[in-house]
C-alpha cells in the first residue's frame, strides 16, 4: 500500500467528506495510484489544513476524454463539470474511486504542521509518500492514535 498526499480545494474536499464526491480527479503525475493506496487530504486555500484521508478504490487512467467517457457510464460518481475542466488538456488523467473517507477530528493547520515540520510545503498536485516521511512519522501515527482512543 503507498500512501499519497494531495492538495485540494476546500469544495471538493467537503464534498468527498460528505459521501457526494465518489471519485477525485488527478492529472497523471508519473505515477498511478492503486486500489487499496490511501490518500491524505490536504485541503488549501483558507482552510491550509491537514483534514482528512480516503482509500483508494478503482482506478481509471487515460486520455482525459477517456476518463471522462468510462465515469460518465458509472451512476452517482459525484463528478461535474468543474472536475473534468481540472484533467481537460493534460496529457493523460487519473479518476480515483473514493472509499471510506475520514474526516480527522482534529485538522492540523499549516502552521502546526511547519512548527513539527519546519521543511514542509504542501504539493501543488500531489505526492508519494514513504513510510519514513515525518509527515507520516510525526503527525499521522498521532492521529491514528487519536482514531483508535475514540
Amino acid at each position: 500500500m503507498a500512501i499519497y498526499l494531495f492538495s485540494i480545494k476546500p469544495v471538493y474536499a467537503y464534498r468527498i467528506f460528505t459521501g457526494v464526491k465518489k471519485f477525485e480527479l488527478r492529472r497523471y503525475m508519473g505515477f498511478e495510484v492503486r486500489r487499496g493506496d490511501r490518500v491524505l487530504l490536504y485541503v488549501s486555500g483558507r482552510v491550509k489544513s491537514l483534514m482528512g484521508e480516503f482509500t483508494a478504490g478503482r482506478v481509471i487512467t487515460g486520455s482525459p476524454e477517456e476518463v471522462w467517457r468510462r465515469l460518465s457510464r458509472i451512476p452517482g460518481t459525484g463528478v461535474g463539470e468543474g472536475d473534468y475542466k481540472y484533467i481537460k488538456g493534460s496529457r493523460q488523467a487519473m479518476a480515483i474511486e473514493v472509499l471510506n473517507p475520514l474526516a480527522y477530528p482534529t485538522p492540523v493547520d499549516l502552521e502546526t504542521l511547519r512548527r513539527i515540520l519546519p521543511d514542509f510545503n504542501p504539493p501543488l498536485s500531489m505526492r508519494m509518500l514513504d513510510e519514513d516521511d515525518p509527515l507520516i512519522k510525526l503527525i499521522i501515527r498521532r492521529i491514528e492514535e487519536r482514531l483508535e482512543k475514540s
